[in-house]
């Protein structure tokens, strides 16, 4: 474990692989931390110096007042960068993290690589729909609402063929941060990238679980569709959270895009 404080935000982030190797940095979900990565990062560090760090408001990074925006969350990963000495990377990330990443090589085109969404789009549900979330979570508490919403984050056979770790990702909910939920839930309502897609510069590749009950696999390909020369590639036996259910599969076919 590493911690810097930057502007006030202590940051939590790991490194992991050769440091002579290139870099390859992951920005992970909505209610999560950086574990998430864990799989994937397991089979991609023999090629790859891999970052991983806490959102603010999740996991031991700290929760500065809200309300968020997705802008606040690229600045964060600008500055940890900074930090790291990272001029240039590859940057993948998934749902809150894909639009911070997709955020994030809009703001600095010179300085990705290559770019990997995962089960995101430019504009993730509407307003109404975070809206009403964090009224729930500000009447009934996180741990009462994550039975509700953790059966949107896998495919359905998951909860049966992996029960413990069903429990413990519901854990990993219950226990982030409302202040960080909320507020992250309130950057999500206000964010809109899809006027900005045609200044992206950066190979991107598009992945989506092709069971994914959050961003369904008919959004995420629409998405797709919508940046310029973006490839589209679904992960089997997933749903929302590919890099946990398959990190094999989505560690493939990340290698292959770098590759290529």
């Amino acid at each position: 474990m590493h911690f810097v404080t930057i502007d006030g935000l202590t940051i939590h982030h790991t490194l992991d692989g050769d440091p002579a190797t290139p870099p390859l940095v992951f920005v992970h979900s909505l209610g999560t931390d950086l574990r998430i990565w864990d799989g994937v990062v397991r089979i991609l560090a023999a090629d790859y110096r891999t970052v991983r760090y806490d959102l603010r408001g999740h996991g031991l990074t700290g929760c500065p007042p809200g309300p968020y925006r997705i802008e606040d969350f690229s600045r964060d990963l600008a500055a940890l960068l900074d930090y790291l000495a990272i001029e240039r990377c590859r940057l993948a990330g998934i749902s809150i993290g894909g639009q911070i990443a997709l955020q994030f090589a809009l703001d600095h085109t010179d300085r990705v690589a290559a770019l990997v969404l995962a089960d995101t789009a430019a504009r993730i549900a509407d307003t109404g729909f975070w809206e009403t979330r964090i009224a729930g979570i500000r009447e009934k508490g996180l741990p009462a609402m994550a039975e509700a919403i953790l059966p949107r984050w896998f495919a359905e056979s998951f909860a049966v063929r992996q029960p413990a770790a069903y429990r413990g990702y519901l854990h990993m909910l219950s226990r982030t941060p409302e202040a960080g939920y909320t507020s992250a839930c309130q950057a999500l309502a206000a964010a809109d990238l899809r006027a900005e897609l045609g200044g992206l510069r950066a190979p991107t590749l598009v992945l989506c679980g092709a069971d994914d009950r959050a961003t369904a696999p008919e959004v995420v390909s629409a998405f797709a569709a919508s940046l310029p020369g973006a490839v589209y590639r679904e992960i089997p036996n997933a749903g929302h959270h590919p890099p946990v259910e398959n990190p094999g599969g989505m560690a493939e076919v990340m290698r292959l895009f770098f590759e290529s």
